[in-house]
């Protein structure tokens, strides 16, 4: 009788199983996991478990003599590990023999650092944090604090009668840790050296442009135009957002042509692998005709995380925060030569002047300023800057309304105020 009971038992989970088994692959096809690519991740994070609890015990277990039969044996299975042995015993001074694996952990660790990228609390950040009314951005911090200096380092950077937000001085922005820490994010694809980053020098760029409303001095376009928001309706997209925009600026009487064309669909299918590259072809063709243009606006959307809502009020309106984005053809290995760009230089200060107005006039409407390894097409002029407004989570009225400070601010650096 318990022999047949167990059967039963036995067959009735066997069922169960295969039911539960049935659910998941179901489950996992309508989400494009695969039984690989999911077996490859559970391999890895076994490995990265089992290298981190064998480095914490070895690091906390002071005994001599200690049996170390077991990791021993899975040290014996780890390709890292074996080379690691050769080469100490190959050589007196052993260098570490696994960067892929350390640049794997630096890079883990970048996302984790910046994780507010994708679970953003906007008003909670350090950058938010920092452009409130008032005080000294390191208040809370004395180690980081900035020393007191007399003369030109004293003055503010921007100093508008009448702001509500962050001013910064000439002192704290000459810090280079203080200058990075709290206007930018550096992507691991990049570097930027304290050579690159001088606040001084991108102060003094002078991006003043007469305004002449009969002839296009600033061009917007899209390299992903098919980007929406969490409520678009048909043709309620980034190109839309960009027809706003224009409208603005034309209102403040500058000369803006805008390029609806659409560069991230190749043959009705979205490509936004080869976007640039169309990009490119595109508008170099539409600066050929119009020599005026001075200023290049490449409007975006952010994707983030569904439980971040990247929003701020701006004049009472809900409004989506926004991020300037440079690319500089460099990677940690040096530039990247077949992407040479003249205007680095330029546009880092262009969007680092951008950020500056904001920081004064509209402070939590803009996210640290974001730098890649690429070029992303911003070498064609010296006023060049890509920008990410808010992300697919944002409404499409939020985008819009992120418009008219957007426009106040490359106002003010284009008519010097």
């Amino acid at each position: 009788m318990a022999v047949l009971l167990g059967l039963l038992l036995i067959c009735l989970g066997a069922v169960k199983g295969r039911e539960q088994l049935l659910l998941l692959c179901l489950q996992w096809e309508n989400e494009g996991r695969t039984w690989q690519t999911e077996g490859r991740k559970l391999a890895d994070q076994w490995v990265e478990f089992i290298w981190n609890q064998k480095i914490k015990s070895r690091q906390s277990d002071e005994r001599e003599g200690e049996d170390w039969s077991v990791l021993n044996f899975l040290d014996s299975l780890n390709p890292w590990y074996q080379r690691k042995m050769q080469e100490k015993e190959n050589q007196e001074d052993w260098k570490e023999p696994d960067p892929a694996y350390r640049d794997y952990l630096a890079a883990r660790d970048f996302y984790i650092e910046h994780s507010y990228l994708i679970e953003e609390n906007p008003e909670e950040t350090e950058g938010q944090a920092l452009a409130g009314s008032g005080g000294d951005g390191n208040q809370g911090n004395p180690e980081s604090q900035t020393p007191a200096l007399e003369g030109e380092l004293s003055k503010a950077a921007y100093a508008p009668d009448g702001a509500p937000g962050k001013i910064y001085s000439l002192a704290q922005l000459a810090d280079y840790d203080f200058l990075m820490k709290n206007f930018y994010n550096v992507h691991t694809s990049t570097t930027a050296g304290r050579d690159m980053m001088n606040a001084a020098a991108m102060l003094e760029k002078d991006f003043t442009l007469e305004k002449d409303a009969s002839k296009p001095q600033i061009l917007i376009y899209h390299t992903h135009s098919q980007e929406a928001f969490a409520d678009s309706g048909p043709g309620e997209n980034v190109v839309a957002v960009g027809d706003y925009l224009t409208e603005l600026l034309e209102a403040k009487g500058f000369g803006v042509l805008h390029d609806r064309s659409v560069y991230d669909l190749k043959d009705g299918k979205l490509d936004r692998n080869q976007a640039y590259t169309y990009a490119l072809e595109g508008i170099s063709g539409i600066l050929q005709e119009n020599p005026d243009i001075q200023v290049i606006l490449d409007i975006h959307r952010d994707g983030v995380g569904e439980n971040v809502h990247l929003v701020t009020e701006v004049n009472g309106k809900p409004t989506a925060q926004i991020m300037f984005f440079n690319g500089l053809s460099q990677t940690p290995d040096g530039p990247v030569e077949y992407l040479p760009n003249p205007y680095r230089d330029d546009n880092l200060a262009f969007s680092f002047q951008l950020q500056l107005k904001a920081a004064a006039w509209y402070p939590g409407y803009t996210r640290k300023i974001y730098l890649k390894g690429l070029r992303y097409n911003l070498h064609l002029r010296p006023r060049s800057v890509l920008v990410e407004v808010g992300a697919q989570t944002n409404t499409y009225e939020e985008a819009l309304n992120a418009m008219e400070p957007l426009a106040e601010i490359v106002a003010m650096v284009l008519e010097g105020t």
